[in-house]
């Protein structure tokens, strides 16, 4: 079967016309007809056959729909990467970044990138982990910046920094907080299937400290938020604490410190260009400034 093929296959089964898929495809009905019968001459057998004045497919054909659909969403896939490298201009990067770092880390990179290159632009966006994956895969980004970046078919890893997460309440600074001493009733958690609510939640296990908390929230923005309307206490990454950082909150270390990483994935296939190891630099210049504005 052609892939012209496919396309009327896919759209018979949506609408069980084949008028109408000849209008979804923009051919006449004629043409269409031609092309149903010209795919079962090419298979050797009957894809369709009218059922109370629709077309359904044969029990052939349903065994081979499937892998007709795989090829169709393939074949979108290299349409929609098509498009993007047409409006890929040289000098222009789309990044994808999880919710928290857009807060400080990405926006001080893309300044310190402009500082330096004026001409360069961005297309920002942010998404949690998966879906910067899937964006990375059908190219519709080109690097994706995440916490404690996950092995994937692909993808590649470049490590960027290491950082720890902090104690953020309303109370007065103090010494770092004890994570065994940390309050259940007081504490506003994180998803535990975000990659540092698990690891906290599992630091916190360690230690004999449950996660059952009146309150749960998706991103360590909304935790600081929440914080800051007198909610409870939130244990945040070190980059959103910096971001949100306002009078009346106070930012302490835990004892021991949970530790994270802190990554950029790209496509494993894609050579990285020059913008893309230049923007690899800012982000990390950007790192430090954060680690620096936190150190005692």
């Amino acid at each position: 079967m052609r892939l012209r093929h496919i396309e009327l296959f896919e759209a018979i089964r949506a609408t069980g016309s084949l008028s109408r898929a000849a209008q979804a495809l923009h051919i006449s009905q004629p043409a269409a007809s031609k092309m149903l019968a010209h795919a079962e001459a090419q298979v050797g057998f009957k894809l369709f056959e009218r059922v109370k004045g629709r077309l359904r497919a044969t029990r052939e054909a349903e065994i081979l729909a499937p892998d007709i659909a795989r090829l169709s969403r393939d074949l979108e896939s290299v349409r929609k990467l098509a498009a993007n490298l047409r409006h890929h201009p040289r000098g222009h990067l789309r990044i994808g970044c999880a919710p928290s770092l857009g807060l400080g880390v990405v926006p001080r990179a893309v300044a310190i990138s402009r500082a330096r290159q004026p001409d360069i632009t961005f297309r920002l966006q942010t998404h949690h982990t998966g879906e910067l994956i899937a964006g990375l895969l059908a190219r519709e980004i080109d690097l994706a910046v995440t916490y404690e970046p996950p092995a994937h078919p692909g993808i590649a890893r470049i490590d960027l920094d290491r950082s720890e997460m902090v104690y953020v309440s309303r109370e007065p600074d103090g010494p770092a907080v004890p994570l065994a001493g940390v309050r259940p009733d007081r504490l506003i958690a994180m998803d535990p299937h975000d990659p540092l609510g698990s690891l906290l939640q599992a630091a916190l296990a360690e230690r004999g400290v449950s996660m059952n908390t009146a309150l749960l929230v998706q991103t360590h923005y909304m935790a600081c938020a929440m914080v800051e309307a007198g909610c409870g206490d939130a244990i945040v990454d070190a980059y959103s604490a910096h971001g949100i950082s306002r009078p009346g909150l106070s930012i302490r270390r835990l004892d021991p410190a949970v530790h994270f990483h802190i990554g950029a994935l790209v496509h494993a296939d894609d050579p990285m260009s020059a913008l893309h190891h230049g923007f690899v630099q800012s982000l990390r210049l950007a790192c430090a400034e954060v680690a620096q504005a936190l150190t005692p």
